[in-house]
């Protein structure tokens, strides 16, 4: 699906589906201490009247920390999604899941809350957000 970007120029974006939906809880990869996030809001993202928004593979969502220590819990944090269980169809044909929907915590500036990500990252995160891709340890 191509995107107009600017003047008359187009982007492709590939479609990527919308799996993890408002009040989904996730796990945070890095290491920021969060263990357990729950999705709150899905900005920049249109739906219809009455339907909850979700959030896919590399999409920015603000969330709660669910579990995790005293200082992080109940405070609302931007993050950013990395893996989903759901496939992601690429464009060669292959399609990629993982074993569990996954986030890392974003602070206002952009930065990575954490130093670290744990397991693998999905390419289509590492394209929208290159600082995150800096931590990845394994990019699928």
């Amino acid at each position: 699906m191509a995107k107009q970007a600017g003047k008359g120029v187009e982007e492709f974006r590939p479609y990527v589906t919308k799996v993890i939906p408002i009040g989904a809880n996730i796990v945070c990869a890095d290491n920021s201490g969060a263990k357990i996030l729950e999705v709150i809001n899905v900005p920049r993202h249109k739906t219809r009247s009455s339907r909850l928004a979700s959030a896919s593979v590399g999409d920015f969502c603000n969330v709660v920390v669910k579990k995790g220590p005293a200082e992080l819990r109940k405070q609302v944090y931007g993050a950013v999604i990395i893996r989903q269980k759901y496939a992601v169809r690429r464009l060669n044909g292959v399609r990629v899941c993982f074993e569990d929907n996954a986030a890392v915590l974003i602070t206002p500036e952009g930065e990575t809350k954490g130093t670290d990500i744990k397991g693998p990252v999905a390419a289509e995160a590492t394209e929208k957000w290159p600082r995150v891709a800096n931590l990845a340890s394994m990019v699928v």
